[in-house]
């Protein structure tokens, strides 16, 4: 498990500033699989057998977002789903981001 893995996502309160540069990159280091999309989301293409994978995954992306509160953007077909994750109340990016991205990779 990560050290990402490992925490919770945080709900955002409005008015924190979006994390740019230096402490962008130091978290991405920890999500490699990730795009980092302009310092303001984070996007990672996913492959499956076929249909019933994609939507089990999906579920399953689903539940952890229930689960941390932390809820991303997902698009999804015939074996591939797009994970786009960035905190929209800040519209950026928040070690939370991060977080939950971690969570999906151990998924």
């Amino acid at each position: 498990m990560t050290e990402l893995a490992s925490k919770t996502c945080v709900p955002c309160k409005g008015g924190t500033p979006p994390m740019k540069g230096p402490e962008v990159e130091v978290l991405a280091q920890q999500v490699p699989e990730w795009e980092v999309v302009d310092e303001h989301h984070l996007h990672r293409k996913f492959r499956f057998k076929n249909f019933r994978e994609a939507l089990d995954f999906v579920n399953r992306v689903g539940e952890l977002a229930e689960e941390q509160g932390h809820h991303p953007d997902i698009s999804f077909g015939w074996g591939k789903v797009d994970i786009t994750v960035f905190t929209h109340k800040i519209d950026g990016l928040t070690e939370s981001d991060f977080i939950f991205a971690a969570k999906v990779d151990q998924l």
